[in-house]
This record gives C-alpha cells, sequence and structure tokens, in this order.
C-alpha cells in the first residue's frame, strides 16, 4: 500500500485500466465509491489525478479506521467517507450531486458475496442519476461457471444503460472458471473505442465481452430488478485451496 499507483489485485488492476481509458490521467473528477474495500481505488484516483473530489461509502467503519491508521490518506486528499448500507447512503446523497458524478465505483461485498439489493434494475438507474455526461458506472461481479450471475449483471446494465461491457480473465469470461469480471457502463449509452484497448491491457490472458460478445454473452440472462434480485452466489469451497 506504500505506493498508491500499484495496483496488485487482478480484478483492481483491470479497474484501474478502465479509469485510465476513461478519464485522462492528471484531470481531476468526481467520484462515488460503494464499498472502500481497503480504499485502494480512491487511493489511486487521488495519486493519478489530484484534486479529485471523492465520496466513499463502507458499512465497516472498523474497516476504514484500521486503513487510516496504517496507510493515512494524503493531507490535502478530498476524499470523504459516509458510513452504511451502500443503497440507502447513496439514495440520500445530496440533491447537488445528481448529474455531477464522473465515475461509480461499485464494490459491495458481504462476506464472499454481493447482496441483493446491490444488483437490480432500481439499484443502477438510481447511479444513473448520480452520473454526469460521459460518466461511468464500473461494477466489480464474482461468479463461477455457468456465469448466470454475471450474465444477469451485464444484461441488467445493458437494459438501464442501453449497452455495457465486461473485462475479465479469460477463464471467467469464458464461463470456465470462479473469478471477478469487471463490469462497466456509460450515462450516454455507448461503449467508447477505448473498450477495446482493454484486451491488451492485462493481467493476462484479458477476455473482453463487448460489442456483438456482450449481447452474446447475456442473451439467456433475465434482467434484475428488487422483486426478482438474489445474492451472488458463494465461492467453491476449494477456490482458495493450493
Amino acid at each position: 500500500m506504500a505506493d498508491p499507483t500499484s495496483l496488485h489485485f487482478e480484478y483492481i488492476a483491470r479497474m484501474g485500466h478502465v479509469i485510465d481509458a476513461a478519464f485522462p490521467v492528471g484531470e481531476s473528477i468526481t467520484a462515488l465509491h460503494l464499498g472502500a474495500g481497503a480504499l485502494t481505488i480512491p487511493r489511486y484516483i487521488e495519486a493519478t489525478r489530484s484534486g479529485s473530489r471523492q465520496q466513499v461509502v463502507e458499512i465497516e467503519r472498523d474497516l476504514i479506521d484500521f486503513v487510516r491508521q496504517h496507510c493515512p490518506l494524503p493531507r490535502n486528499a478530498s476524499i470523504r467517507c459516509r458510513y452504511g448500507d451502500a443503497r440507502e447512503v447513496m439514495e440520500s446523497l445530496p440533491k447537488g450531486l445528481l448529474g455531477q458524478v464522473d465515475l461509480v465505483v461499485v464494490d459491495v461485498f458481504r462476506g464472499a458475496r454481493t447482496p441483493a439489493h446491490v444488483t437490480s434494475v432500481e439499484f443502477y438507474s438510481a447511479i444513473k442519476k448520480l452520473l454526469a455526461p460521459g460518466g461511468i458506472v464500473i461494477a466489480n461481479v464474482a461468479d463461477g461457471p455457468p456465469m448466470s450471475f454475471a450474465r444477469g449483471q451485464l444484461a441488467t446494465l445493458r437494459y438501464v444503460f442501453g449497452d455495457a461491457f465486461g473485462v475479465a480473465e479469460q477463464g471467467v469470461a469464458n464461463s470456465k472458471r470462479f473469478g471477478n469480471v469487471v463490469l462497466g457502463a456509460l450515462s450516454d449509452g455507448t461503449v467508447p473505442p477505448w473498450v477495446s484497448t482493454l484486451a491488451g491491457k492485462g493481467p493476462h490472458p484479458t477476455g473482453l465481452i463487448a460489442g456483438a460478445e456482450a449481447v452474446t454473452w447475456s442473451a439467456s440472462a433475465t434482467v434484475v430488478t428488487d422483486n426478482t434480485a438474489i445474492d451472488s452466489p458463494p465461492p467453491a469451497r476449494n477456490l482458495f485451496r493450493s
């Protein structure tokens, strides 16, 4: 954590690539993080886009306190932490943020699973209202074969935004193993040309789910609503065995 620009975890590195492709390095942005992790992405944005205005929503206050104690944020960083349920806090944010947020990062877990209420049309529609023109939401989704949960999330993003994309390790994208898929959607419903560059960014091998592939990948899935949403599946018990 000494170097905030060094993103070690595979899915975090992919998130960083999406952010770098979407927003020029050095230009400040307004970002909302639903789920703080170890403040890795907020710290990365501050290091690469100093002056960015960031809000972090995290239900585990002790986690934030631990990170701040052992790896303090830069003194001048504009990073505000709010504590509570991600969706509840998001829906109570100041109205002045509507249409002003360049980036929303969704990385919400309860234990090893994403809770149902942050996976639905209603949830992503609330995010869409926050996004500025050209703004983007990226979401970390963990799933395994046959990737029904992740496919449903891609279908839901495509329904809300008009189109969406995903990037993952190739075996995960091919539904061969459990892993993380980073999904993204822009406020204007486009998938811009820079998305195609993500396949070459690594960690390799990389599977890109965009364009016709995104249509095919999500074709068998049903759009998720508050009435149908379920938690993401737990990892297989042997996933972390050596």
